[in-house]
């Protein structure tokens, strides 16, 4: 009979927010592919976090018992503030929808003048202050803004048990 074994609440803290992150970015990719909502620069920026803390995120939970325990932290505090980043853009991006500040210009202003020549290669531009979808009255920048703080609190969860247990 095979003894069911717990996973130590860091790991499996620590695995909620890479799931948790993998399933928003599929989400974005799934709303740009098939929803047909086009991402506008703020949103291309936002992607990065997910782009950048998912894959270190994961090479921490392949490696989670052989890495010393300073790397380990480095690499968590290191994820964490991508994160943390991450939920700062899209919470600035929120801000830009509700018109609380100005955004970027170069998606929320009126550009340079081009040649009728360039019409013939140019993707929709998106406006950074348009909100193309809203659900209970959040832009999917502030829904991003919110899953980044879940995130985040989830690996300071994991940092926090881990202190604790090797303590």
């Amino acid at each position: 009979m095979a003894i069911a074994t717990r996973r130590p609440p860091d790991k499996l803290t620590a695995g909620l927010a890479f799931i948790l992150g993998l399933a928003t970015i599929s989400a974005a990719w799934a709303s740009q592919i098939i929803g047909g909502l086009y991402p506008c620069e703020l949103c291309l920026e936002q992607r990065m976090a997910y782009y950048w803390g998912l894959p270190i995120l994961l090479a921490i939970l392949a490696f989670w018992n052989r890495l010393p325990l300073r790397v380990w932290y480095i690499g968590m505090a290191i994820v964490t503030g991508i994160f943390a980043w991450g939920a700062y853009m899209g919470a600035y991006h929120a801000g830009v929808e509700w018109g609380f500040w100005p955004g970027p210009t170069a998606c929320t202003g009126v550009g340079d003048a081009f040649s009728f020549d360039q019409l013939n290669s140019m993707k929709p531009v998106i406006s950074c202050d348009v909100v193309q979808f809203r659900f209970l009255g959040i832009s999917l920048a502030g829904y991003n803004a919110l899953i980044s703080v879940g995130i985040v609190a989830l690996l300071v969860v994991s940092m926090v048990v881990q202190s604790r247990r090797k303590a």
